[in-house]
């Protein structure tokens, strides 16, 4: 196993810098694998997405230095959790982007960053504060506003990007807990590969490939799967060596502000009325929670 200099610690910028570079190159994901999957069916788009990121990783790390993908076997275990946990949450991630608009998405995923706090906050062993259960309050409500009244059109999508947000909760505890020990650039490789051999299985038995599409949806999703799922986790696990959980997702939580643009520059349409006021809701009760979260880091 390699051997890592030890680079961990607080250094704001650099923890920051990095974390908002993470942020802004996974929010394109939103667009990019909604234009994707117009072609593509999900599970094909994320056979796809995943083996391109794996190649994407892979010429990285031999370009960086192939000695840090050995790993010792307790690294290797929690990795491949890692990994299996990835190819769950891009197969149920993109049923559920397929299903609904690239922003409305957006707002629903601020539910993972919050979860991944409260999974800090019961490993640690700490309570939730009245104000932290005002704020989850605050997203609970904007989740019901946005979706009540189209619950027969998003309710699917919705349910299948809760589930994708537990999922990459287990990765981001994981990266977190490994990014000390395992080189950034390992972590990411090593997390799209084993994720594009599970998706591999399950398309496999799933029978639904469908590869026979228009190069545009080729060139898309390819490019895609390099900012997402290959750079954007090369900065936001080294995001995690500088700065602690809960500042990286302080930042995560502003990805809607990201999506927004671009979803109108490329779609030409956002969600208005309840839906988009529900997710503005969402949004803030995730600040809010991220702010006092960090609040309570800074103090302890």
């Amino acid at each position: 196993m390699a051997k890592m200099t030890d680079t961990s610690g607080s250094k704001p910028f650099k923890g920051f810098s990095y974390s908002l570079g993470g942020t802004l190159l996974v929010s394109t994901s939103y667009v990019t694998a909604k234009y994707g999957m117009a072609g593509f069916n999900p599970n094909t788009f994320a056979l796809i997405w995943s083996s391109a990121a794996a190649l994407y990783a892979f010429v990285i790390v031999l370009a960086t230095g192939y000695q840090h993908l050995f790993l010792s076997s307790r690294s290797a275990v929690r990795v491949t959790c890692m990994g299996l946990a990835a190819g769950a949450s891009m197969i149920l991630a993109w049923q559920g982007l397929s299903r609904l608009d690239p922003l409305f998405a957006s707002f629903i995923w601020r539910f993972q960053p919050v979860l991944t706090i409260a999974f800090g906050i019961h490993l640690l062993g700490e309570r939730l504060l009245l104000k932290e259960i005002f704020a989850i309050s605050v997203m609970v409500i904007g989740g019901c506003i946005s979706t009540i009244s189209v619950w027969d059109i998003v309710g699917v999508g919705t349910v299948l990007t809760i589930f994708a947000c537990f999922t990459v909760t287990i990765q981001m505890l994981i990266a977190k807990k490994e990014s000390s020990t395992v080189h950034c650039n390992a972590l990411t490789f090593y997390r799209v590969f084993i994720a594009a051999g599970a998706i591999a299985l399950y398309c496999f038995f799933a029978g639904d490939c469908n590869f026979d599409v228009e190069p545009s949806f080729w060139l898309v999703t390819l490019i895609g799967a390099f900012l997402a799922p290959c750079a954007s986790f090369l900065l936001t696990f080294r995001a995690y060596r500088y700065w602690e959980l809960s500042r990286v997702n302080m930042l995560k939580t502003i990805q809607p502000l990201f999506v927004l643009p671009m979803a109108y520059l490329v779609f030409g349409k956002i969600p208005g009325g309840s839906t988009l006021f529900g997710g503005l809701l969402i949004l803030i009760g995730a600040l809010w929670l991220s702010w006092i979260h960090l609040r309570r880091s800074d103090v302890s």
